[in-house]
């Protein structure tokens, strides 16, 4: 596992590195504008596609499916036989809906924007991944379950790469099209990057079988609302901010995006860990499922605190070094540097439910408590950005979503002892306050550093602050007690001392 989780994490890193190119390029080419925002409205089919069919709802509802089928002994291409034909069928249907049904879709999403014929466009560009993110979910969730997690890996990678080729290839020529284009040409290399794996460990079924299949809508329907109340926080911001002036759709977008670095890094260990899991609870081992949901919370929360302490500390320097070049100017680095901050304060609510929606699902039980959660902090999340956006504009956009966010993984963690596994909530609660008074230490030594080297560039200043954030972190963090901060320390002093 820890062997799977380095190779994850890596060919993860490199594809998210690749992304953040793709924002690099994005804001150069086309700034913080009606442009960029018309791209950002159409880019919402593929965003909430990846979460519902890439890391939602397939992962949730295939994964357990194919895990039980190996741990019984059977041969999980009867599984592949009785589920992908109906579920290639529905990505069918959507797609074509969606193709048909963009104009109505930009007017819902962003009834302010200002190029609605633009972002009609782009979207049915963007809506090909409706399928192909489909297919290329259900391959990963097949090959995960089979204990194979290099070519599920490289999705994001491939995916970016289709991106910034056409970006760079045609954006003189198409404009911001060019990028609705690469996220087309991407989920497509998302379904190539992973069959030739899929046909070496799992195959082809013998026939296929159109009959009785675990999918009934009692399984499904539960697991596709919960992803798409977790992915509704999206409608609203956008929704809302379509309403403020051109560009606030891209500030919080690029905001955004450099916030969920971290959580992207600390969920692809979730990633790892998740098939292990649904066996322990489909073998009826308690004990070791709690001591699985128990060690990712602490590890997420360890892996967030000390990034979100960096972010809040240099949010102005990291977003200057990485967007603020080409049509991206000092003002929208100001804007966005300022939603991060914000942002910053909700993405451990975000880790969390990542982490805590999984047992839920683990055993292929159909409830409904992570839909009912996540209306309430999508509810309260509405509420708040209807009600502080015109008195505070795009932070109080963020600032909704991490309160809302937050609020649901409260209530899912404490739904969780009760309802499925019997987690120690006071212990994870202990461990969360612990280390968000070392993370609040450091961002307090990354904020005085800032302050000492006022005089410096910003990309010196953010990685000498991130050294100083993470040296004060990891020191605190140890002497609080926490084992996974003194695992790793003391693995990095004996290498450092193998190798003197």
């Amino acid at each position: 596992m820890a062997k799977a989780a380095v190779l994850t994490v890596g060919i993860s890193l490199t594809g998210t590195a690749l992304g953040l190119g793709r924002d690099l390029l994005l804001a150069r080419y086309f700034g913080a504008g009606g442009g960029s925002d018309a791209f950002l409205v159409a880019w919402t089919v593929p965003e909430t596609a990846y979460v519902l069919v890439v890391e939602g709802a397939l992962t949730l509802l295939m994964i357990p499916l194919f895990s039980a089928a190996l741990a019984r002994g059977d041969d999980a291409r009867a599984v592949v036989a009785t589920t992908l034909p109906r579920i290639t069928f529905a990505l069918v249907v959507l797609c074509a809906a969606v193709l048909a049904g963009a104009p109505l879709l930009v007017h819902a999403l962003a009834p302010g924007l200002a190029d609605p014929g633009l972002a009609v466009t782009c979207t049915r560009y963007t809506a090909l991944t409706v399928l192909t993110f489909g297919v290329a979910g259900y391959l990963s969730a097949a090959l995960r379950a089979h204990q194979v997690f290099g070519p599920p890996a490289a999705l994001t990678l491939v995916y970016n790469v289709g991106i910034v080729g056409c970006m760079i290839l045609l954006h003189a020529r198409f404009g911001v099209v060019s990028a609705a284009g690469g996220v087309a040409l991407g989920g497509l290399l998302m379904v190539l990057v992973q069959v030739p794996a899929y046909l070496r460990r799992v195959g082809l079924p013998h026939g296929w079988h159109l009959g009785g299949s675990a999918l009934t809508a009692g399984a499904v329907v539960p697991v596709v609302a919960y992803t798409l109340t977790r992915q509704a926080q999206v409608f609203v911001e956008r929704f809302v901010a379509s309403d403020l002036s051109a560009g606030t759709i891209s500030h919080l977008n690029y905001a955004q995006k450099i916030d969920q670095i971290p959580m992207l890094v600390a969920l692809l260990v979730c990633a790892v860990t998740f098939p292990t899991l649904a066996r322990d609870v489909a073998a009826g081992d308690v004990a070791k499922a709690r001591h699985r949901v128990e060690a990712d919370l602490r590890t997420v929360t360890a892996l967030i605190l000390v990034s979100v302490a960096f972010l809040i500390a240099y949010a102005p320097q990291v977003v200057a070094v990485l967007l603020q070049h080409g049509e991206f100017t000092a003002a929208d680095t100001a804007a966005t540097a300022t939603v991060m901050r914000v942002y910053a304060l909700g993405v451990l609510g975000h880790s969390f439910v990542g982490v805590l929606a999984r047992p839920y699902y683990a055993d292929g039980q159909r409830t409904w408590f992570p839909v009912a959660v996540m209306a309430a902090g999508l509810g309260l999340t509405a509420v708040l950005a209807t009600l502080g956006t015109p008195l505070f504009g795009a932070p109080a956009i963020a600032a909704a979503n991490g309160i809302g966010i937050t609020v649901a993984a409260v209530l899912l963690l404490t739904g969780l002892r009760r309802r499925v596994l019997p987690i120690s909530v006071r212990a994870i609660a202990g461990a969360v306050g612990r280390l968000a008074l070392v993370g609040a230490a450091a961002c307090g030594a990354g904020l005085f550093a800032a302050r000492v080297m006022t005089g410096l560039t910003p990309l010196p200043q953010a990685i000498a602050g991130g050294i100083v954030v993470l040296a004060v972190f990891a020191g605190l963090a140890r002497l609080a007690g926490f084992p996974e901060i003194a695992a790793v320390t003391t693995a990095v002093s004996r290498r450092l001392r193998h190798d003197d």
